[in-house]
């Protein structure tokens, strides 16, 4: 199980297809990964979010959700040398 201490991101993007291409590269090579999504305009336990007192006016959808790929430490060097040689 990937937890908090044995984990290292290998991959953090506001877009959709790359992270789809990370976890395809990953899935493609028996990588094991963790995803996290995170919902930027969401509240939070720490504050409102900014929908509420913004609104969506002028805001880049683009910029919604960041998309974060975590790995197993152990498999962090061979995971990105996949990564990389695939975007040669």
């Amino acid at each position: 199980m990937i937890t908090l201490f044995n984990r290292k991101l290998i991959h953090s993007s506001f877009a959709m297809e790359s992270q789809a291409k990370i976890k395809n590269i990953l899935d493609h090579n028996g990588i094991k990964y963790y995803e996290r999504v995170i919902n930027r305009r969401s509240a939070s336990p720490f504050g409102n979010g900014t929908r509420a007192i913004t609104g969506s006016v002028g805001e880049s959808s683009a910029y919604t959700y960041e998309y974060m790929i975590y790995v197993y430490k152990k498999d962090y060097d061979l995971a990105n040398k996949y990564i990389h040689d695939d975007k040669e």
